[in-house]
């Protein structure tokens, strides 16, 4: 029975030897998870069970098992190479076979699909609607779309403006006060705002700004440099008024086109609704074949005071905005993917979803650092990053192997000192074999 025990412990220890040895060569293997070799002894029973006195029958191997520990997190530097910092599963589909890893060395195919290494599978995440509205439950194959981003007509504006309530009147009953856009004397101030029509074409709007009483202005609107309609006849202004404290009360603005007797809506914001895109070449107007924004566009000015401080206006906000060309890609801890365009505007594209098992010990290593469910892991849970006990997702940065070196050395000194000991078992057997034989 001694030679069945030693060799037994051969065999455990050269397992032992070759998990240790898988764990030193996968030391610089990104995401790789580290493995135990887990031992049991063996006894020899009948079908009434095992005596009080039965010796052990050696030992055998009961699992190899691997270690979901967090490796260290550093930074790379490229943009697709991912980290988990916690809990979770990448999820990669190749034609539908589906696999886990914590590898996040992710590249992207000629068809713009991001994939492992070796472009066999696709990064597992959810899409996005026309909206950019992250369209959650439902996996696909994360994509990075470079198409242009579709120009945006401009319907809203807003600042925040005070008008300097010591500026003089202007009197516009006068001839020479009336106002005229090319005569600053005609006007106390200017603002510019730069907007956008459907085709993505860039126009300036102009507010001019008339004191014409202690507690009134006047609000003349232009677009490049012309009423909204491309024409240069007189425009007509709304009327802002303030009360004591230097509170906008109302904003008069009249009706178009004009009616008889003149009528005018009252509120806080400003209504552009017949504004026709153009250009001006050598002083003539011509339509350019865009359109505005079909509802209108509100310029509020809910916010306008008339305090004694300059007239001076906050940097304007308008939601319009040209063509723009994807310039950069960002990955936020939640995973969603936002993409950069030349217009100065941030689109998502899609968020990565990891998947979470109630055991992680029962997935299946598939190789290439991948797992696979089985019926002891249990089936995937799938969720975006921090999402309940799920990890946060580390761009730029890859997840190292979980390794300790140290460790592993001092395991591979024990490994080989038991395959010594258990050969030594075995040939001091041997040798007591002989000493018996000899004796016949």
């Amino acid at each position: 029975m001694s030679f069945n025990i030693g060799l037994s412990g051969l065999y455990a220890a050269n397992k032992q030897l070759d998990v240790t040895g898988n764990n030193i060569a996968n030391v610089a293997t990104a995401g790789f998870k580290s493995s135990r070799a887990e031992f049991e002894d063996v006894y020899s029973a009948t079908r009434l069970g095992s005596g009080s006195k039965v010796i052990g029958n050696g030992v055998r191997l009961a699992n190899v098992s691997q270690q979901f520990t967090q490796g260290d997190i550093n930074n790379t530097g490229n943009v697709l190479d991912m980290g988990i910092n916690g809990s979770g599963f990448f999820t990669m589909s190749n034609n539908g076979s589906v696999s886990y890893t914590r590898a996040g060395t992710f590249k992207v195919d000629n068809a713009g699909y991001i994939t492992n290494t070796d472009y066999t599978s696709r990064l597992q995440g959810y899409g996005v609607d026309a909206n950019g509205k992250i369209i959650n439950g439902v996996l696909t194959d994360l994509k990075i779309d470079t198409s242009n981003l579709a120009p945006k007509t401009t319907d809203a504006i807003s600042s925040t403006i005070n008008l300097n309530s010591t500026d003089k009147v202007i009197d516009q009953t006068i001839a020479t006060n009336k106002f005229d856009p090319t005569k600053a004397e005609t006007y106390s101030k200017k603002f510019n705002t730069p907007i956008y029509d459907s085709q993505g074409n860039s126009h300036v709007m102009e507010q001019f700004m008339v004191k014409t009483g202690p507690n009134t202005w006047d609000n003349y609107t232009l677009i490049d440099g012309r009423n909204m309609d491309g024409s240069l006849s007189t425009p007509q202004p709304s009327t802002l008024s303030f009360d004591s404290a230097g509170k906008l009360t109302q904003i008069s603005t009249p009706v178009t086109p004009p009616t008889t007797p003149p009528t005018s809506t009252l509120g806080n914001d400003l209504k552009v609704t017949n504004w026709v895109p153009g250009t001006v070449t050598d002083g003539v107007w011509t339509a350019n074949g865009a359109a505005a924004n079909p509802d209108g566009m509100t310029i509020a000015m809910g916010n306008t005071t008339q305090y004694n401080a300059d007239t001076a206006r906050s940097i304007p906000v308008q939601n319009g905005y040209a063509t723009g060309q994807i310039t950069n890609l960002t990955i936020d801890g939640s995973g969603v993917l936002l993409a950069n365009f030349s217009n100065y505007q941030t689109k998502p594209i899609g968020q990565i979803s990891l998947a979470s098992f109630t055991n992680e010990q029962g997935l299946q290593a598939v190789g290439g650092t991948s797992w696979k469910e089985t019926f002891a892991s249990g089936i995937p849970g799938y969720d975006a990053p921090e999402t309940g006990t799920l990890g946060s997702i580390a761009s730029n940065s890859l997840e190292e192997s979980n390794v300790n070196l140290t460790n592993e050395l001092v395991d591979l000194i024990k490994g080989q000192s038991n395959y010594q000991a258990n050969a030594k078992t075995i040939s001091t057997q041997s040798t007591l074999m002989q000493t018996i034989i000899q004796m016949t």
